[in-house]
């Protein structure tokens, strides 16, 4: 059983759930879970590198929606023997990403803890929002960037490997003037987060299609969680509109498949750790 769609379930009556914020008004909210043993280990990334990742994920949310990030609100709950260091390391991550992106930290919560756990909720505006829904059957269906990387490099860190600072795992490229550029041209997106087949399958029971692949996807690609490319679809003479302005920010495209009557399944295993 899938607990994560069991338990979203029981909510169904709000229509502002599904998507990866919702949706109310002119305003977008989204909020993301970063924890220690289930999102990441302490020993592998550096303080203000977890405090960088934990907003970068949850923007990534946002810039997929077409909505400009405003505002975050904060909960970390902190292990009982950090210092004044420790603390200010953690929250000079926050606050560099905040800085990026000219995103104000309005508040939040800070409680006691055993481990490390942080929870970002973003405010974010928007004109036209760009939603999971509106996948048409013939749209063409694309992922930017090289897939796979992230999963390689989270199975060396379960080894006890190092890997580079600039890793996709320990801090994800946003593509943020990409993506709001390209947005008048697509009919849906998604980050893959969880992998871009468990994408595939959201965007299919989103849809209520099924999708025909033009070549074949390893599951070390496929299956590669923590990625935070983009996955989106698009009407065939949408093509040349998007390939300009992928030139033009230097994004590789991977048009993959087609959008057709059907489903999809993802047959990948979670990719979070104990």
């Amino acid at each position: 059983m899938n607990k994560e769609d069991y338990f979203i379930k029981q909510f169904k009556n709000s229509k502002f759930i599904g998507d990866d914020g919702a949706v109310i008004g002119r305003w977008v909210y989204s909020a993301d879970a970063f924890f220690e043993n289930v999102h990441f280990k302490v020993k592998w990334m550096s303080l203000k590198q977890i405090g960088m990742k934990a907003m970068l994920v949850n923007i990534s949310d946002a810039i997929v929606m077409n909505a400009v990030p405003k505002y975050a609100l904060l909960t970390v709950a902190i292990p009982s023997n950090f210092s004044k260091k420790d603390l200010k390391e953690l929250a000079s991550g926050f606050k560099k990403v905040a800085k990026q992106y000219n995103i104000k930290i309005i508040g939040g919560d800070t409680i006691s803890n055993i481990k490390l756990d942080i929870s970002v909720t973003i405010i974010s505006v928007t004109k036209n929002p760009t939603l999971r829904t509106g996948t048409k059957k013939g749209d063409l269906v694309c992922f930017t960037g090289s897939l796979g990387k992230s999963k390689k490099d989270l199975e060396k860190l379960l080894l006890g490997k190092k890997v580079k600072k600039n890793s996709k795992f320990i801090k994800p490229q946003l593509n943020a003037e990409f993506f709001y550029e390209i947005a008048p041209y697509i009919n849906s997106a998604l980050d893959i987060s969880d992998g871009l087949f468990f994408e595939l399958e959201r965007l299919s029971k989103a849809n209520k299609i099924g999708f025909k692949f033009f070549q074949d996807i390893q599951s070390e690609v496929g299956c590669s969680g923590e990625e935070y490319e983009i996955l989106f679809t698009f009407k065939k003479s949408a093509k040349k509109d998007i390939k300009r302005i992928a030139k033009k920010y230097k994004i590789k495209l991977n048009i993959f498949a087609k959008a057709i009557k059907g489903k999809y399944k993802c047959k990948c295993k979670g990719h979070h750790f104990e």
